[in-house]
């Protein structure tokens, strides 16, 4: 027999209640699908299906919150190197379906006899990246999901968008440079939520950032939403390549370590303002235009580049290390040091979700488009 609980907290209730008395789950699923790959609004569809029935080495969870990121729109096209399983979700449908949605924040409502780990109540992420979280529940065992620490001052935003962006600039602020108090870095991207992300996690480390955006009307007020984030300086895209800009540059002190989103000519206009062994990571390509890299860069400066996916070091790292970096991160955010980023309520519906979907393709909306369960 497993028995199901609820945790006295305000998501899952205040009396602790017995709501099963077999091993029989009488929960639906539902979730946003698809059995192909191409235009999401043409291949996702609402599907429901059983929960699978608890056993004894597996946990049910309860999805609260989960973003809609571009790799997940990447993903559903087919074009995203990541590509999840098609499995069967219901002994009585044989279609093959992949479940939408790669980041988000669930709590166990349910474990069985051997499960250690985990227990009732306990906030968890994924474990590992093409789990599908765009769903009301799912079922696994105890290593599919990792366990957050409590703290009543983090909201679900936070803990839904921590395991892709923040974790991504925590380790390429960490893994390419040992950067210490005072140091410089630049990137571009800045408003983006990596970038934002790197923003805040260098202030709270003591070093400096400078911080490249594509210019626009309103760049005053996005300069100052930068600042107030902790910004050490904001600059446009189309002045990299101006004396000025490199004299300043030098003035506050040449970056050790640039990051990369963009690429293009750009991209390549911020690397020469690495200084001599700086370090250049790239992680993702906005621009959809080459990384132009002039020999000097090379062979004077002895500059070295890299490439950074989120996916492959969760990959080939232990548990451990990725406990200890959200850990760390989940303190910072205890603290204030970190906070929710801007986002947008998607209803959980299936013409409210493919909207979004759509609008991140087009490049609209304002702020992280959260899915509310």
């Amino acid at each position: 027999m497993v028995l199901f609980y609820t945790r006295p907290t305000s998501l899952i209730g205040r009396q602790w209640l017995r709501t099963y008395t077999t091993a029989r789950s009488n929960l639906t699923v539902d979730a946003l699908v698809y059995s192909q790959y191409g235009k999401p609004t043409d291949v996702l569809k609402w599907h429901s299906y059983p929960l699978p029935a608890l056993t004894s080495e597996t946990v049910h969870v309860k999805f609260l919150a989960s973003p809609i990121n571009p790799a997940d729109v990447n993903q559903v096209q087919g074009a995203y190197p990541l590509k999840p399983p098609f499995e069967r979700l219901a002994e009585s449908d044989d279609t093959k379906y992949a479940v939408g949605g790669n980041e988000g924040v669930a709590q166990v409502v349910a474990v069985g006899d051997n499960v250690k780990g985990l227990k009732i109540g306990d906030q968890v992420i994924m474990a590992n990246a093409g789990y599908g979280t765009w769903r009301t529940y799912a079922a696994g065992p105890a290593s599919d999901f990792q366990a957050l620490p409590m703290a009543d001052n983090i909201s679900k935003i936070q803990l839904a968008t921590l395991s892709v962006n923040p974790c991504t600039a925590y380790r390429m602020l960490k893994d390419f440079v040992n950067l210490k108090q005072g140091d410089y870095v630049i990137q571009n991207g800045a408003n983006s939520a990596v970038g934002q992300s790197v923003i805040q996690l260098a202030k709270a480390w003591g070093i400096k950032t400078i911080n490249v955006v594509r210019n626009r009307p309103d760049i005053d007020d996005l300069r100052k939403d930068l600042e107030q984030l902790g910004a050490t300086h904001v600059i446009t895209d189309d002045t990299l390549g101006s004396h000025e800009t490199k004299s300043m540059i030098k003035a506050w002190g040449q970056p050790k370590l640039g990051l990369n989103c963009v690429g293009g000519k750009s991209a390549t206009e911020m690397a020469r303002h690495l200084s001599a062994n700086g370090q250049y990571v790239t992680y993702g390509a906005m621009a959809r235009a080459p990384l132009a890299l002039p020999a000097s860069l090379l062979i004077f400066k002895n500059l070295a580049f890299h490439g950074f996916w989120m996916s492959r070091w969760t990959d080939t790292h232990s548990v451990e290390e990725r406990t200890n970096m959200v850990n760390e991160l989940i303190g910072l955010m205890k603290q204030g040091a970190f906070t929710e980023p801007k986002w947008t309520p998607v209803e959980w519906n299936e013409q409210a979700v493919k909207t979004a979907v759509d609008q991140g393709i087009q490049g609209f909306g304002t702020g992280k488009q959260v899915i509310l369960f």
